[in-house]
C-alpha cells in the first residue's frame, strides 16, 4: 500500500503484524503505525475524530466495506470526497493507494479547531 504526499509504500503479510489496539486489526491505521508511517490518530482508532481521514485512490475494492459508525463520523472530516475513508476503520485486504488530506479537524485535541 502507498501512503501520498510522502510516498511511501509498505507491504506486510496478512495476520503477522504485531496489533497496539490502535483502529481495527490489519486497518490502514493499523498498517501505518506498524511500518512507520505517520498517520494521526487523535481519538486512538475508535472512530471518535476524523484525524486519520484519508482519500482513496486506487485499491478502494481492496478495503473493507465502511459500517454506519465510520460513516457518520466522515461526515465531519475535512475535505470528504466520496473516496474518503477513516485509517482506523477501513481494513486492508490488498493493493491500496491513499491521499492524507493537507489538513484535518483535530476535535479531540485541539476542542474543534482546525490543525495544518
Amino acid at each position: 500500500m502507498t501512503f501520498l504526499p510522502e510516498n511511501q509504500t509498505v507491504e506486510f503479510e496478512s495476520g503477522k503484524l504485531h496489533y497496539s489496539d490502535h483502529g481495527k486489526r490489519e486497518s490502514l491505521l493499523d498498517v501505518a503505525l506498524n511500518s512507520g508511517v505517520d498517520l494521526e490518530h487523535a481519538c486512538g482508532g475508535s472512530c471518535a475524530c476524523t484525524t486519520c481521514h484519508v482519500i482513496v485512490l486506487e485499491g478502494e475494492n481492496n478495503l473493507s466495506e465502511p459500517d454506519d459508525d465510520e460513516l457518520d463520523r466522515l461526515e465531519m472530516a475535512a475535505g470528504l470526497t466520496l473516496r474518503s475513508r477513516l485509517g482506523c476503520q477501513a481494513i486492508v485486504k490488498g493493493d491500496v493507494k491513499v491521499e492524507k488530506p493537507a489538513w484535518s479537524r483535530n476535535y479531540i485535541s485541539e476542542g474543534g479547531k482546525s490543525t495544518l
